[in-house]
Protein backbone atom coordinates (compact mmCIF):
# COMPACT_ATOMS: atom_id res chain seq x y z
CA UNK A 1 0.00 0.00 0.00
CA UNK A 2 1.62 3.46 -0.83
CA UNK A 3 1.71 5.89 1.82
CA UNK A 4 2.17 9.75 1.19
CA UNK A 5 5.81 11.40 2.32
CA UNK A 6 5.22 14.74 3.63
CA UNK A 7 9.06 16.67 3.16
CA UNK A 8 10.53 20.42 3.05
CA UNK A 9 13.68 20.48 0.65
CA UNK A 10 15.51 24.00 0.86
CA UNK A 11 12.56 25.53 2.52
CA UNK A 12 9.90 24.44 -0.25
CA UNK A 13 6.90 21.78 1.84
CA UNK A 14 6.43 19.19 -0.75
CA UNK A 15 4.75 15.51 -0.84
CA UNK A 16 5.63 12.29 -2.18
CA UNK A 17 4.08 8.79 -2.86
CA UNK A 18 5.92 6.01 -1.46
CA UNK A 19 6.10 2.37 -1.54
CA UNK A 20 8.40 -0.04 0.13
CA UNK A 21 8.02 -2.22 -3.06
CA UNK A 22 10.30 0.44 -5.02
CA UNK A 23 12.48 1.99 -1.98
CA UNK A 24 13.92 0.47 0.93
CA UNK A 25 13.43 3.53 3.35
CA UNK A 26 12.05 7.59 2.42
CA UNK A 27 15.21 8.86 2.57
CA UNK A 28 16.45 7.19 -0.70
CA UNK A 29 12.98 8.20 -2.24
CA UNK A 30 12.92 11.98 -1.70
CA UNK A 31 16.63 11.85 -2.53
CA UNK A 32 15.37 10.71 -6.19
CA UNK A 33 12.80 12.78 -6.55
CA UNK A 34 14.72 15.73 -5.98
CA UNK A 35 17.28 14.12 -8.35
CA UNK A 36 20.24 13.77 -5.86
CA UNK A 37 22.76 11.49 -6.62
CA UNK A 38 23.42 9.32 -2.78
CA UNK A 39 25.26 6.20 -3.68
CA UNK A 40 28.19 7.41 -1.76
CA UNK A 41 26.14 7.94 0.98
CA UNK A 42 24.76 4.32 0.71
CA UNK A 43 28.15 2.95 1.04
CA UNK A 44 28.99 4.71 3.77
CA UNK A 45 25.97 3.59 5.70
CA UNK A 46 26.92 0.04 4.99
CA UNK A 47 29.79 0.55 6.44
CA UNK A 48 28.40 2.36 9.54
CA UNK A 49 25.88 -0.55 10.00
CA UNK A 50 28.60 -3.14 10.15
CA UNK A 51 30.69 -1.05 12.68
CA UNK A 52 28.46 0.16 15.16
CA UNK A 53 24.74 0.39 16.27
CA UNK A 54 21.21 1.97 14.83
CA UNK A 55 21.80 4.93 16.47
CA UNK A 56 24.74 6.14 15.14
CA UNK A 57 23.21 5.41 11.78
CA UNK A 58 20.51 7.71 12.30
CA UNK A 59 22.26 10.03 13.67
CA UNK A 60 24.86 10.30 10.00
CA UNK A 61 21.58 9.65 8.23
CA UNK A 62 19.94 12.55 9.74
CA UNK A 63 22.85 14.78 9.38
CA UNK A 64 23.49 14.10 5.60
CA UNK A 65 19.90 14.51 4.72
CA UNK A 66 20.03 18.07 6.59
CA UNK A 67 23.36 18.66 4.42
CA UNK A 68 21.22 18.14 1.42
CA UNK A 69 18.92 20.91 2.39
CA UNK A 70 15.65 18.30 3.61
CA UNK A 71 14.73 19.50 7.09
CA UNK A 72 11.73 17.85 7.51
CA UNK A 73 10.83 14.10 6.33
CA UNK A 74 8.32 12.05 7.41
CA UNK A 75 5.73 9.76 6.38
CA UNK A 76 2.03 11.04 6.64
CA UNK A 77 -0.13 9.30 9.66
CA UNK A 78 -2.83 7.34 8.36
CA UNK A 79 -6.48 7.36 9.08
CA UNK A 80 -7.88 5.19 11.44
CA UNK A 81 -11.14 3.67 9.77
CA UNK A 82 -13.65 1.99 12.08
CA UNK A 83 -14.48 -1.65 10.33
CA UNK A 84 -16.92 -1.42 7.37
CA UNK A 85 -16.04 2.16 5.87
CA UNK A 86 -14.32 3.41 3.38
CA UNK A 87 -11.83 6.34 2.15
CA UNK A 88 -13.15 9.21 0.18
Amino acid sequence: MARTILYTYKGEDKTLTFSYEKHRNIHEAVAEAEGIDISQYLKMEQQIEAVSDTKAVRNYRDNHFRKLGFEKLTLQQKENLGVGKKTK
